[in-house]
């Protein structure tokens, strides 16, 4: 899948919008202020990254050694949380999109109680 169309799919999930906080090279996809992808170039490669829990991390890690890394350009602390894959690899888009639903949901479950209203009761 291209970065276009995994940003199309991010952005129809409920809540969901384009940001630039890192500038213009990198979209980040939040919901609530809270990121769950982002798409950027590096060394000319296409890369997601998504957010979400330790084993689940590990999980795709394991699944993909060659495509799937820990966020490469997040704090240490935080990496083992952030998975950066290689959008140009061996990981079907399937598996892609599973990625970004898992994101999305994890950081959503995240939210405070009166967020998750919210965003459940917005149009």
């Amino acid at each position: 899948m291209t970065h276009s169309q995994l940003l199309s799919y991010c952005l129809q999930k409920k809540g969901a919008y384009e940001d630039h906080p890192f500038g213009e090279g990198c979209t980040v996809v939040k919901v609530k202020k809270r990121i769950f992808a982002q798409l950027f170039m590096l060394k000319g490669e296409p890369m997601l990254t998504f957010n979400g829990d330790i084993p689940t991390g590990e999980f795709y890690r394991t699944m993909f050694p060659d495509d799937v890394k820990r966020g490469y350009h997040c704090p240490p602390v935080q990496q083992p949380y952030f998975n950066t894959v290689n959008l140009s690899g061996t990981v079907p888009d399937e598996e892609l999109l599973r990625m970004i639903d898992g994101s999305y949901q994890y950081v959503v479950s995240k939210l405070t109680r009166k967020a998750r209203e919210e965003l459940m009761n917005d149009k």
